[in-house]
């Protein structure tokens, strides 16, 4: 079959699609498979009582324009026993969208004081989106919770003050159980995710591409 005139300088287009992978981490109970199954399958696993015990992952197609991506996003496990393994599933993250509770405090602390140093320790200058889960909680009666959370719900202030002061590409709240911003958190994720270039260094340097 003869090639065309421009064959050499028109090639034809990849097979190949870019992927973004997001891995979501923070603190225990916060709502982080919750929150993934719901963007994943339109079902919000709480209204039955049920609490996963195997962590899990979704892979969807994203348009960006006229161009098409893999959404490729996992699931971590939050509580310290999980410390050594976790971190297994951070290598070729694009982005990490951390979470935390408006009705846990103490999990908004260990998003400044644990997940955003273990997410670029492990991922150099990786992209962090902060999530605040649970916001219905807002919406409920504060009494009913007054004995978990003592000092009150997590504003949006307040969670935003903190993602700004740690350099977050993006600041987002939702509900799992309501449906509440949960596709606008993954948005954010996949947004913040196709603009890391992972740093290019030097042999020898650890976490690095090699040139």
């Amino acid at each position: 079959m003869a090639l065309s005139p421009d064959a050499g300088t028109n090639p034809p287009p990849p097979l190949w699609i870019r992927c973004v992978k997001c891995v979501i981490i923070g603190d225990a109970a916060v709502g982080k498979t919750y929150l993934l199954t719901m963007y994943a399958k339109n079902e919000f696993l709480g209204a039955t009582g049920y609490v996963p015990r195997v962590h899990i992952g979704h892979s969807q197609s994203v348009m960006n324009g006229k161009d098409s991506y893999r959404l490729n996003i996992f699931d971590t496990a939050g509580a310290s026993d999980y410390n050594r393994l976790r971190p297994l599933s951070y290598p070729q993250t694009d982005v990490f969208l951390v979470c935390f509770s408006v009705g846990n405090p103490s999990s908004l602390a260990n998003v400044k004081d644990k997940w955003f140093p273990e997410a670029r320790h492990y991922v150099q200058q990786v992209p962090c989106v902060v999530a605040a889960t649970q916001i219905d909680l807002r919406d409920a009666d504060e009494e009913k919770y007054a004995y978990e959370d003592p000092e009150g719900l997590i504003s949006t202030t307040d969670g935003k003050t903190l993602a700004r002061e740690l350099g977050a590409a993006a600041y987002v709240e939702c509900s799992a159980k309501t449906g509440q911003g949960v596709k606008e958190a993954f948005d954010a994720a996949f947004a913040a995710g196709l603009t890391y270039e992972p740093p290019r260094c030097t042999k020898g340097q650890r976490g690095c591409i090699v040139v």
